[in-house]
């Protein structure tokens, strides 16, 4: 059901994209945004694990460099049926941790220096676990693909408001460009924020039954949880924000209305699915 539920909404995102190119340049416009999401969708399959680990200035490490990490992460693929990921320590000190790659075959972990000093060796585990289900439900490559199209549909926005349409278009009206300015931007982040929430109960529930116990996942998030908010990446707050639906965590910094557009879902709630779990409740 999340998997058809994910489809559906990819689905939504490409077709706002191709109306907006419809809205600002006609069928020449629907065109053209539909060749953005084509190739940004192909670059996005390709080369955006590496793209964001460059971003992150990732180190891959071996099993000599980070034995407990390397051997951890080599235990739980053993219990997921997946093949060995690469790993990958993000020298900073806010706690957080993500997985990347196309799929199974070409994928990584990657974890902070922050996450690794907060954590214990289990709740670290339960967090690893989470990230592995991630890779083995391939919600990294539907993440990405629905990042790409929401940024896309924010610069063709961008490129209509600037050059004010085409001639079969209705761009050339400049309270339309500015509604879609507003608006159209607004839809694509609750759509692709509706992807990631559908994903992230799944990965909690997948990676409880990885690592064996709901509670390493529960008890690292309620860690990571007293954390939230006091600090956030070095890198730019756009690339935190292009990538938030990957962390296990949201990189960016608190408040209401950051929660209201989070792309994870409530923290809490998170926690009691996991505490349910571990009392045979769900």
């Amino acid at each position: 059901m999340n998997t058809i539920k994910s489809i559906a909404l990819l689905a939504a995102l490409s077709a706002l994209l191709i109306w907006i190119g419809g809205m600002i340049g006609g069928q020449q416009g629907a065109l053209i945004a539909l060749g953005i999401a084509l190739v940004m969708n192909f670059t996005s399959y390709w080369w955006s694990d590496k793209i964001v680990l460059s971003m992150y200035k990732a180190k891959e490490v071996t099993y000599e460099d980070a034995p407990d990490l390397y051997g951890d992460v080599q235990e739980l693929a053993t219990n997921a049926g997946l093949p060995m990921p690469k790993v990958y320590i993000v020298p900073e000190q806010t706690p957080n941790a993500f997985a990347t790659g196309r799929s199974p075959s070409h994928s990584a972990v990657a974890v902070t220096q922050g996450i690794m000093k907060l954590l214990s060796r289990d709740e670290l585990k339960g967090v690893l676990a989470h990230e592995l289900a991630h890779i083995k439900n391939r919600d990294i490559l539907t993440g990405s693909i629905a990042a790409t199209i929401a940024t896309a549909i924010t610069y063709l926005i961008y490129i209509g408001l600037f050059f004010g349409g085409g001639r079969g278009g209705r761009g050339s009206n400049p309270i339309a460009l500015i509604a879609m300015l507003i608006l159209a931007p607004l839809a694509a982040s609750l759509i692709r924020m509706a992807i990631s929430r559908t994903r992230e109960y799944e990965a909690d529930k997948g990676g409880a039954q990885i690592c064996g116990n709901p509670l390493y996942l529960a008890n690292a998030l309620r860690s990571l949880s007293g954390y939230s908010g006091r600090g956030k990446f070095t890198v730019s707050e756009q690339a935190a924000d292009s990538t938030a639906h990957m962390m296990i965590i949201s990189p960016m910094l608190g408040g209401r209305m950051a929660k209201l557009f989070s792309t994870h879902p409530p923290m809490e709630e998170r926690i009691a699915k996991l505490e349910n779990m571990a009392m045979g409740r769900s």
